[in-house]
Order: structure tokens, then C-alpha cells, then sequence
């Protein structure tokens, strides 16, 4: 305890290393939250749940803050209901079981982008009359537009945009830019604008329901893919899956791989042999492709790439390295004092050798974990990811198919890179300062 409590307080000499523990704070604190707010099942279906799911999102929306570091201000999003209040319905009773629901919704548009689309769900319940619906658009202006006037179903869609009648009656062919727009002018007209959907019932227990859904320019923290997907989502996501990921593989690597390495020098001969041999087999064959191969012929699950990760990771350069180590302390006075008193292999393994490269095993450890991180988003950008889980590859592999860069959507490759980036620098200068620390030859460099 003691060394310990000198290491850590040497750790805070490193300017660099309290930064690297401080976003590695946050992100584990992310994760966490991130695994509670979400568990896993929902953070499943709602990343595999597409446009059903989506369906209140833009397709292709920025992030909403850009709008903070853009002179041009892009319209935002938002979905309201009268099933929850936050669009008003009136029923006025009429003549012969009619019921007349007047659902009204008044919106501040103050941008200068116009926005992708307008979309009314409609929802009713009758038993034979089908209820019959207008919808009405009062501008900034005062000027009064009537969209539609049609009959629905129990559940009905109309989507602005999509309306060729409306298209024919504002003469143009963009449907959105004409609402929004000043007819004299031709710019947008800012300023407070007024749906009205007036529906009528015909039977004395039917009723009706409306959601308005304005697709902007932007939305939420990290924007949309072409799925309507919140971005948020993988990215918080990503967090626990990349930590589990590099933290399990370079924990069972490192572990493994010095373990080995103590079994091979203490007992030599043979099983020192096996060991060396199947090291150089092992170094001469392609890492990376056989992960593909893996992937490709096997399975894609993140616990098998896991798992052949550690397997493929344990026979490498770093075993002859500790091999190396291990051969000076066992000629050591302490293991020759602990071989008279009769120990068994075993314990001056785990007792007496494997303790002594504790210091020098823990800055590999964490130096490793960003290469797995990074190995892992690396089989997803290729499509070799696990196709259930949102990580920050996957996010990657997504925009990449979707010619994000080609396109303009710089934020769909920009943020998973930037976490990717931050997770791989935290755990390397974390690294670099305990390898200061716990290596003798570098404390004076």
C-alpha cells in the first residue's frame, strides 16, 4: 500500500498523466450513466429499431449547437401531440352525433434555412363514418393557405411535401420553401406561424388525435444519420462498449501472456521450447486477417473477436520480453532461499516471479488498451463490427456508406473519430507517465 500511495502521488507530478485520468474518469462515468439511462435490451431496439422508431427525426440533421458557431441559423426540429398537450384540441359538439376537434399548434420560425419537411399523423377511432380532416397554414403575414381537406382512416399520414394538389395550387415545385416563403420577395418569411387541422367525427364515441412533426436542418446533441437514428445514442454507447473491449483484451493479453512467460522460464526444457516455437509461429501470421477471416466465416459477435483477440495477442514479442526478465530473477537469492525451504512451483511462480514484473506490467497494460480500442472500431469500419451493438465504428462504417464526406456530413465521421481519438490519447499519456514512473532507466529522462 505504501508503494502505491508513492506511485500515485509521483502520478501527480505528470501534468499530462492527471489530464489522461481525468478523461478517462469521464468516460467511465459515461458509461455507467450511459448503461443505467439505457440499458442494454433498449439501447438494442432502438438502434436497430430504424425509421419506426425515428420517425419524429430529420434524416441527415446536424447538430443542433452549430448553430451557435454559424451565421446562418438552420431550422430546428420538433414533434407535438395533443395526446399530451403540447397541441391544443378543442371539441365543439354538433348536429347528429358530429363532433367537431379544432387542433391548433403555434410555432416560432426564425431561421434562415428552410426546413426539410412538415409531416401530420393523424390518428381517430369510428366504427363505420370515416371522420374528414382540413388543414389550414396562417403565416406571419396574416395570409391564410388551405393545404388539404381529405378523408382518414384510423391511422393516416400526410406529408407536406408530398402533396401534388398543394404543389399545383402554390404553382411550384418545392412545397416547403413556398410556405415559408414572402410571395413578393421570394425570401423567408420569419415570424410566428398557425397550423390548424379541423377534423370531424360523425359517431357519437369516435374521436380524433394529431401529431405535427417539423423536420429542421438540425438536431439534438450529435445530429442524425440516414436512419433518423440520434447519433446520440451510439456515441454514448461506444463509451462501455470500447472501454470493455480494450480494457478485457489488454487485461487478459498482459495476464496471459506473463503468465506464460513464467510457466516457460521456470519449468525450461520442453515446455519452454513449445512455448518459443509457437511465438515465432505466431509472430510471422497475419494478425489483422485473421480477425477478418474471422469475421467473415465465423461469426461477427464481439465477444468471439474478443476472444480471438487475447488468443492471437498471447504469443508475441512481449513474451520473449518477459522471458527475458523472468530468467534474471530466477537465478535471484530470494527464489534460491525459497526453493531450500521446499516451495512448490507453483507458488514461487505466482508468489516470487510474477510479482516482480507488477511494475512493469501495468504501463503495458494501459499503453494497450487504446490499440484495442482502435482495433475493434477498425473491424467495424470495414463491416467486420458486431452487427447488434452502436459503437463509434459502427457510426463510422455507417457515414462512410453513406458517402458522409462527399456529402457535406462532416459531424457523422467528426464526432465518433474525436471520442475515438480522446480514449486513445487519454490511456497513452496515462501510460507514458506510470512507464516513467515504474521503469528505473527512464525517471530521469
Amino acid at each position: 500500500m505504501d508503494n502505491l500511495r508513492a506511485s500515485f502521488k509521483k502520478l501527480l507530478m505528470y501534468p499530462s498523466a492527471i489530464v489522461g485520468v481525468f478523461a478517462i474518469l469521464i468516460l467511465v462515468a459515461v458509461s455507467i450513466y450511459t448503461m443505467i439511462t439505457i440499458p442494454y435490451p433498449e439501447a438494442i431496439r432502438l438502434w436497430r429499431g430504424g425509421e419506426e422508431v425515428w420517425y419524429q427525426n430529420p434524416k441527415f440533421a446536424q447538430p443542433a449547437w452549430v448553430n451557435l458557431f454559424s451565421s446562418k441559423k438552420y431550422s430546428e426540429s420538433f414533434a407535438v401531440d395533443t395526446a399530451d398537450g403540447e397541441m391544443t384540441k378543442t371539441a365543439t359538439p354538433g348536429k347528429n352525433d358530429a363532433i367537431t376537434y379544432e387542433m391548433v399548434h403555434e410555432f416560432d420560425f426564425n431561421y434562415d434555412v428552410y426546413p426539410q419537411d412538415m409531416i401530420l399523423y393523424l390518428k381517430s377511432t369510428f366504427t363505420e363514418k370515416q371522420p374528414f380532416v382540413s388543414i389550414e397554414l396562417i403565416t406571419p403575414d396574416e395570409r391564410t393557405i388551405r393545404i388539404a381537406n381529405f378523408v382518414i382512416a384510423d391511422k393516416y399520414t400526410y406529408r407536406f411535401s408530398q402533396d401534388e394538389k398543394l404543389r399545383l395550387k402554390l404553382r411550384t415545385e418545392e412545397v416547403i420553401p413556398a410556405l415559408f416563403s414572402d410571395p413578393e420577395t421570394e425570401t423567408i418569411l420569419k415570424g410566428t406561424y398557425k397550423l390548424i387541422v379541423i377534423g370531424t367525427t360523425f359517431e357519437p364515441d369516435a374521436g380524433m388525435d394529431a401529431e405535427f412533426v417539423l423536420h429542421g436542418q438540425v438536431f439534438g446533441l450529435a445530429g442524425t444519420d440516414h436512419a433518423r437514428r440520434d447519433l446520440t445514442l451510439p456515441l454514448l454507447w461506444g463509451a462501455p462498449v470500447a472501454l470493455a473491449f480494450g480494457l478485457m483484451a489488454a487485461i487478459g493479453t498482459t495476464m496471459l501472456t506473463m503468465i506464460i512467460a513464467a510457466v516457460g522460464t521456470w519449468y525450461a526444457g520442453w515446455v519452454d521450447e513449445l512455448i518459443q516455437r509457437i511465438t515465432e509461429v505466431n509472430l510471422v501470421l497475419p494478425f489483422f486477417a485473421l480477425l477478418i477471416m474471422i469475421g467473415t466465416f465465423y461469426s461477427r459477435s464481439i465477444w468471439v473477436i474478443l476472444t480471438a483477440t487475447i488468443l492471437l495477442s498471447i504469443f508475441t514479442g512481449a513474451i520473449l520480453g518477459y522471458r527475458a526478465i523472468f530468467l534474471q530473477v530466477k537465478e535471484s537469492m530470494y527464489i534460491e532461499a525459497a526453493r531450500a525451504y521446499g516451495a512448490s512451483n507453483g507458488r514461487i511462480i505466482f508468489k516470487y516471479l510474477i510479482p516482480r514484473m507488477i511494475p512493469l506490467l501495468i504501463p503495458s497494460l494501459v499503453q494497450a488498451v487504446p490499440a484495442f480500442v482502435f482495433l475493434e472500431a477498425s473491424l467495424a469500419v470495414i463491416g467486420l463490427g458486431d452487427p447488434v451493438l452502436p459503437t463509434w465504428g459502427k457510426i463510422i462504417q455507417d457515414a462512410q456508406s453513406n458517402g458522409a464526406l462527399y456529402k457535406g456530413y462532416y459531424y457523422w465521421v467528426l464526432e465518433p473519430a474525436f471520442l475515438l481519438m480522446l480514449t486513445g490519447l487519454a490511456f497513452a499519456v496515462l501510460g507514458f507517465a506510470l512507464d516513467r514512473i515504474f521503469n528505473p532507466r527512464l525517471r530521469d529522462v
